[in-house]
C-alpha cells in the first residue's frame, strides 16, 4: 500500500535534488483523485529563471511507448503481424536472412540483436566504457545536421549484430524504433510523426506534445545542459537541437502532466485495447545502454519498487534532458519528472560513472513520490 500524498515532503525532496546538482527539475505526482505538482531551481543559469511545473521538455525514449502504442494500432487493424518478419514489409531494410527471422515483436522488445547505430552516427561517441576515451565535439559539428532514418538504420544493420534474433537477455537499440517508424509509413501512408500524432497524441488529448520538424523547442521550456561526463565544463545547453539522429524513436516533446495522462489512458486500456496492453505487458531481460538488465515489454518499462509494488512506464534523455513517467499495476500512483542536466557523473580509468549526490537524491524523491 503506498503512503498518502504530502505536499511538503515531495517539495523538500524535489529541493534536495537541486541543491545536488541539479540547475532545474520539476514533478507531477497523481494519487487517484489527488494530484500534486511541483518544481525546484532554473531554468536558465545565467538569468535565474525558474522551472515550472507546466513546461514542455524532450523527453526522449519516454516517446518508445507511445510508437508502440502506434504500432499496435495497426496490428489492432490487421496491417502489421506481430510475429511476421520485418524483412516481409522492408526487406531493403534488412535484408536476407535476418530480415526472415526478426519479427515486428522482437523489435518492440528490444530482442532483434540490432545493434545500436548511435556511436556510427556520431563517431566521437561511443558507447560505455569506451565513452571516457570521446569528447563531446559531435554535439556541437552536428546541432543542426539532419539525418535519414534509413541511412541511420543502414548503420545499425550493418554493425555486429549483439545477440541471435529472439535470444534473451535483448540489448536496448534504437535501430529498433526507427524500423518501427519506417513501419508504420509503410502501412499508413504517412509519415511515422504523423501517425503517431493522429492514433496516440490527438485521441489522447495531450495538448502540449508533439513529435518536431524542425531544431526549436518551442512554448515555456528550460535550457537542456549536457555535462557529457564532466568533459563539458560548465554544461552547455542543447535545447536547439535537431532531433532527427532519433526521431519517433525519442523526439517527443511533452509536458510532466500529459505524460501522467498518456500512461494513465494506456493502462485503462483507453490508447489500445486490453489485448494489445497486455502483450505490452509481456516482459522479458533487456540489456540497457547503461548496461542494466530492465524488464521490457512492448515499448513499456516493467519496474517493481520496494514497499510500492509494480510500476509500468519508460524513462529517457535527450542531449541536456531528462525524464520518466511511471504509473502503478492499479493505475492509482502516477509520477512523472523531468531534469535540465543530462550526464553529470564523471567517470572512472575505466569509463564507469561514479556516484554523484544528484543519484541519491534523485532516487530519494521517486521512491517518496511513488509512495514507498
Amino acid at each position: 500500500m503506498t503512503n498518502p500524498l504530502d505536499p511538503v515532503k515531495l517539495q523538500d525532496a524535489l529541493a534536495a535534488v537541486h541543491r545536488a546538482g541539479m540547475p532545474g527539475i520539476f514533478a507531477e505526482v497523481r494519487d487517484g483523485d489527488e494530484t500534486w505538482r511541483g518544481a525546484a531551481g532554473v531554468a536558465d543559469v545565467d538569468t535565474g529563471r525558474p522551472v515550472t511545473a507546466d513546461m514542455r521538455h524532450r523527453v526522449g525514449s519516454v516517446t518508445k511507448p507511445f510508437t508502440a502504442a502506434a504500432v499496435l494500432h495497426q496490428v489492432e487493424n490487421g496491417e502489421i503481424g506481430l510475429d511476421t518478419p520485418i524483412g516481409h514489409y522492408l526487406p531493403r531494410l534488412v535484408p536476407g536472412e535476418r530480415g526472415a527471422v526478426i519479427t515486428v515483436r522482437m523489435l518492440l522488445n528490444h530482442t532483434s540483436g540490432l545493434a545500436e547505430y548511435l556511436p556510427h552516427a556520431y563517431p566521437s561517441l561511443a558507447a560505455f566504457p569506451a565513452v571516457a576515451k570521446t569528447s563531446p565535439k559531435s554535439l556541437d559539428d552536428h546541432r543542426f545536421t539532419r539525418f535519414h532514418p534509413t541511412e541511420l538504420i543502414a548503420l545499425g544493420v550493418a554493425a555486429p549484430a549483439t545477440r541471435a534474433p529472439g535470444c534473451r537477455p535483448g540489448v536496448y537499440s534504437n535501430t529498433n524504433y526507427l524500423l518501427l517508424c519506417q513501419l508504420l509509413e509503410l502501412v499508413t501512408g504517412i509519415s511515422a510523426e504523423k501517425c503517431i500524432t493522429r492514433d496516440v497524441i490527438d485521441p489522447a488529448g495531450l495538448r502540449d506534445t508533439e513529435l518536431p520538424s524542425g531544431s526549436d523547442l518551442t512554448g515555456p521550456h528550460s535550457m537542456h545542459y549536457e555535462a557529457w561526463f564532466g568533459m563539458i565544463e560548465p554544461p552547455r545547453d542543447y535545447s536547439v537541437f535537431d532531433m532527427s539522429w532519433v526521431g519517433p524513436a525519442a523526439s517527443l516533446i511533452s509536458t510532466v502532466a500529459d505524460l501522467n495522462r498518456f500512461f494513465g489512458l494506456l493502462l485503462d486500456a483507453e490508447i489500445v485495447s486490453r489485448s494489445s496492453l497486455a502483450q505490452m505487458q509481456r516482459t522479458g531481460p533487456v540489456i540497457s545502454f547503461e548496461g542494466k538488465i530492465i524488464e521490457y515489454g512492448l515499448g513499456l518499462h516493467k519496474v517493481t519498487v520496494p514497499g510500492g509494488g509494480t510500476y509500468w512506464g519508460h524513462d529517457g534523455s535527450a542531449w541536456g534532458s531528462g525524464a520518466m513517467s511511471m504509473i502503478s499495476a492499479d493505475g492509482d500512483r502516477q509520477l512523472s519528472f523531468a531534469v535540465n542536466l543530462q550526464r553529470w557523473n564523471t567517470l572512472d580509468p575505466q569509463g564507469r560513472p561514479q556516484p554523484h549526490p544528484i543519484d541519491a537524491a534523485l532516487q530519494a524523491f521517486t521512491q517518496l513520490a511513488l509512495g514507498d
